[in-house]
C-alpha cells in the first residue's frame, strides 16, 4: 500500500474526480460533499460533457465526456489525485483502466463504490492499480471521512456529515458504510469524537483489507482508539489479528461482530461478501478470534468494574456482544486506559422513538416495553409536522394476520367486536350501530349517524328487478341453487360500475377536502369555502373537458353524478338521496360533503359544462354519510384511508345482498326453473357459422 498514514487515504487539499457523476446517487452525494468540503474538481459521464451540476451555496461541478477530457481540461494543479467510481458493475473495469491510463503519476487512490463487481474483475483492478502505483479501496465501499480535516470522499456521513462526525480520537473501520455513520453518532454519547471513518466494503474480495488499514491507524498520532464493525465472510480478521500480534500493536480495539443471529438459518445478510465459506469466516469464529486476542471475555454492561480491571490488564481492548454496548464499553475502556474524552458527552444513548403506533398491543405489553413517543429534533420535526398535516389516515404496518384479528375476538366465553362484548351489544344496540363499530373500530359519535347509516342500508336493498345484482339472484334461483349461492351471485354482480361508484366518490372527496383543514363535517360555520372549492374544480374540469374534445378524447366522469333511471328532466333527483337530504334538513343537521355535491351539480349546469342538472345519486348519498362518520377518525389518524374508500361500497353491498335474498325467495317461490334463460329465438348471433 502506498499510503503511509491514514491521511494518505484522504486529507485536506486532496482533489476528487467522480465517474458516472450524473447518475442519481453520484450526483446527490457529490453535491453534499461539495457543500461540506469543496473537494470535487469535476466528474465525467458518457455523452454528458459540457453540463454543469449546480451546487446551491457552493462551487458548481463541471461534467466531462470521459476522464481523459477531464484531465486535459484542468490545469495541472487542479487535476484530481483521488478518484471515486460510481459506474455500473460492467463499466467499472473500463473506467478504472481509463483512470490508470490518463491519471498515472497524478492519481494516488481509487475508491470503487460499486457493489457486485465480479471477483475476477476485482482481482484485475488490484493488479492494474498495483502496477500503476495507485491504492484502491473497495469494491462496495461507501468512502472515507477525515473528520479532523473535515473532508470526505463518498457518502460517509450521509446528508449531514458535520452532525455525525465531530473531530476526536476514534478511528472507525467498518465493513458496512452506513454503520460508520451510526457508530460515529453513538460514540458522541461517550464523549468520543472521530479521527477517520473508513468503509472497507464487503464484496467477496476486499481490495484494501483490514490488516493494511490497522497498520495505517497504528501510525496515526491522533487515533487513540480503533472501533471495528465486522461482518461474517472472509478471513481478513484472522490475517489482521496475526499482524497485530507479530507487530506488537499498541492501540486498543473496540469490536462488534455482527451476523451471529443468522447462523444456521437461511438468511441473507445483504452484502455479497457476508458469506460463510470456511474456517474463521463465521460470526462465531470471528468472535472467538477477537476474544482470544484480547484475552478477556466480551463486555458485560452489568459488571463494568470487572471489565475495567481486565481491560487495564490486557490493554488490547474488548469485544461487545451488542451494538448498543459500544457506548458503555467505550466509556469503560477509556477510563481503564486513561484515554481522555474529546468533549463532554452530548447526549445519553437511549431510544427516542419519534412515532409510536402500538394500537391494542399497548394494553398487553409491560410498561417498560410500551414505549412513549420521544422528541423529534429539528428540522425533522417541522418537516414531519408539515407532511402529517397534508396526509390523512393511519399508516399501517403490515403483518401476518393468520388466526389474528383486531376486529373480533373470542376467549372461549365471550365473542367481541373491537373489544366490545357481542352479547352486550345485542341487548342494547341496533344492527346498524354494531356494523359501524365493526367497520370503524369505534362506536359512532352521534345517534343521528346511525339513523343515516340505516337509511343508506335500506336505500341499497333494491332498485327494481332489472338491476344487474337483482338479476344475478333471480338467475341463481332459476338455476335451482340454494340461498347462499344466490347471495354470492348478488355480490358477484356488484362492481365499480354498479354499486361501487361510491369508492371513487370517496377518493374524489378526500382529494378535494384533505387540504382544507376540515375537522368537523357537520359544522356549517367551520366548513371551508365551498363556493371557492366548487368554482375552482368546475373551472379546471371545464378546461380539461374542452381540451379533450379538441384532442378527440374524453375527460373522466365525475363520480356519483347522474343515474340511468333518474335522468329525464332538466333538474334531476334520485329519490333515495332526497330522503337522506330531507332527514338532514328536518333535523337541522348538516353534511359538508352532500352540500358540496349539490353545489357542484348546480355550478356545472350554470357554467354550461353539462346540459342539465344531474341527480346526486344514491351512491353519492352513501359516500357523504360514510365519509361524514369516518372523517374525524381519519383526521386523527385512527383509521387508514383505504378503509374509508371501501365504506360506501361495503354499505351498498350489505344492503343489496339483503335485496338479493328477497329476489331469491320471491323467485324461488313463484318462478319456474330455467325461466331466466333467454330463448334462442330472442338471441342475436354475431358470428357466422364457419364450418
Amino acid at each position: 500500500m502506498n499510503a503511509a498514514t491514514l491521511s494518505g487515504l484522504l486529507k485536506k487539499g486532496d482533489r476528487v474526480a467522480v465517474s458516472n457523476i450524473t447518475g442519481r446517487e453520484a450526483e446527490k452525494v457529490s453535491v453534499i460533499s461539495q457543500l461540506y468540503c469543496d473537494n470535487i474538481v469535476g466528474g465525467w459521464a458518457l455523452a454528458k460533457g459540457g453540463q454543469t451540476i449546480p451546487v446551491a451555496g457552493g462551487k458548481d461541478i463541471r461534467v466531462f465526456n470521459d476522464f481523459e477530457a477531464l484531465m486535459k481540461a484542468l490545469p495541472e494543479k487542479e487535476r484530481p489525485n483521488k478518484v471515486i467510481v460510481y459506474s455500473p458493475p460492467d463499466a467499472v473495469y473500463g473506467d478504472v483502466k481509463e483512470v490508470i491510463q490518463h491519471g498515472r503519476g497524478a492519481v494516488e487512490t481509487v475508491y470503487v463504490i460499486t457493489e457486485h463487481v465480479a471477483v475476477e474483475v476485482t482481482a484485475k483492478l488490484k493488479h492494474l492499480c498495483d502496477d500503476a502505483n495507485m491504492d484502491i479501496v473497495g469494491c462496495n465501499t461507501l468512502g472515507v471521512m477525515n473528520a479532523r480535516d473535515k473532508v470526505r470522499i463518498g457518502a460517509v456521513g450521509g446528508d449531514a456529515p458535520a452532525e455525525s462526525f465531530i473531530p476526536g480520537g476514534a478511528t472507525i473501520i467498518s465493513n458496512s458504510g452506513n454503520m460508520v455513520n451510526t457508530i460515529a453518532s453513538y460514540l458522541q454519547s461517550a464523549g468520543l469524537g472521530i479521527a477517520y471513518g473508513i468503509a472497507t466494503g464487503k464484496d467477496p474480495l476486499i481490495l484494501t483489507p483490514l490488516k493494511e488499514l490497522l497498520a495505517l491507524a497504528g501510525k496515526d498520532r491522533g487515533t487513540k482508539l480503533i472501533v471495528l464493525y465486522i461482518e461474517p465472510g472472509g478471513t481478513y480478521e484472522r490475517d489482521a489479528l496475526q499482524y497485530l500480534k507479530t507487530h506488537r500493536f499498541t492501540k486498543p480495539l473496540l469490536v462488534y461482530v455482527s451476523g451471529a443471529f443468522a447462523e444456521g438459518k437461511n438468511i441473507s445478510l445483504g452484502h455479497a461478501g457476508a458469506v460463510v465459506d470456511g474456517a474463521c469466516t463465521s460470526s462465531t469464529d470471528k468472535m472467538r478470534l477477537f476474544d482470544d486476542y484480547f484475552g478477556i471475555p466480551p463486555f458485560d454492561p452489568g459488571d463494568e468494574k470487572s471489565a475495567r480491571r481486565k481491560i487495564a490488564r490486557s490493554k488490547r481492548g474488548i469485544r461487545v456482544a451488542t451494538l448498543h454496548g459500544l457506548v458503555p464499553a467505550a466509556r469503560v475502556l477509556m477510563e481503564a486506559l486513561s484515554i481522555a474524552q474529546d468533549f463532554k458527552p452530548l447526549r445519553p444513548l437511549a431510544l427516542n422513538p419519534w412515532l409510536v403506533e402500538l394500537g391494542p398491543l399497548a394494553r398487553r405489553l409491560p410498561k417498560e416495553l410500551a414505549l412513549k413517543p420521544g422528541t423529534i429534533p429539528s428540522p425533522y420535526k417541522e418537516l414531519m409536522l408539515s407532511q402529517l398535516k397534508a396526509e390523512l389516515g393511519r399508516s399501517v404496518a403490515r403483518q401476518s394476520m393468520r388466526g389474528a384479528s383486531h376486529a373480533s375476538s373470542n376467549d372461549g366465553v365471550t365473542p367481541r367486536i373491537y373489544g366490545y362484548s357481542l352479547p352486550a351489544l345485542m341487548s342494547r344496540c341496533s344492527f346498524s350501530r354494531a356494523v359501524l363499530l365493526a367497520w370503524l373500530g369505534a362506536p359512532p359519535a352521534h345517534d343521528f349517524e346511525v339513523e343515516l347509516f340505516e337509511m343508506c342500508l335500506t336505500a341499497s336493498i333494491t332498485n327494481g328487478p332489472g338491476t344487474i345484482s337483482a338479476q344475478a339472484a333471480k338467475l341463481s334461483a332459476s338455476a335451482g341453487n340454494e340461498p347462499n349461492t344466490a347471495l354470492m351471485a348478488t355480490l358477484g354482480a356488484i362492481g365499480l360500475v354498479h354499486g361501487g361508484n361510491g369508492k371513487e366518490a370517496a377518493r374524489f372527496l378526500v382529494k378535494l377536502f384533505k387540504g382544507t383543514g376540515l375537522t368537523d363535517p357537520y359544522d356549517r360555520k367551520k366548513a371551508p369555502d365551498l363556493d371557492k372549492l366548487v368554482g375552482g374544480y368546475v373551472s379546471d374540469y371545464k378546461r380539461r373537458k374542452e381540451a379533450s374534445k379538441v384532442a378527440g378524447g374524453s375527460v373522466e366522469k365525475i363520480p356519483c353524478l347522474g343515474h340511468p333511471v333518474f335522468n329525464k328532466d332538466a333538474v334531476n333527483y334520485d329519490p333515495r338521496e332526497r330522503v337522506v337530504n330531507k332527514y338532514l334538513e328536518d333535523n337541522r343537521r348538516y353534511n359538508v360533503f352532500l352540500d358540496f355535491y349539490h353545489r357542484l351539480t348546480r355550478e356545472l349546469t350554470a357554467r354550461g359544462v353539462t346540459g342539465k342538472s344531474h341527480a346526486v345519486n344514491v351512491d353519492a348519498a352513501l359516500t357523504c354519510v360514510c365519509l361524514g362518520i369516518a372523517w374525524p377518525l381519519l383526521v386523527s389518524r385512527q383509521i387508514a384511508l383505504e378503509r374509508v374508500y371501501n365504506l360506501p361500497f361495503l354499505t351498498f353491498a350489505l344492503g343489496r345482498v339483503a335485496g338479493g335474498g328477497a329476489e331469491y325467495l320471491d323467485h324461488h317461490e313463484y318462478g319456474t326453473d330455467m325461466d331466466m334463460r333467454t330463448p334462442n329465438g330472442e338471441c342475436r348471433f354475431l358470428t357466422r357459422p364457419k364450418d
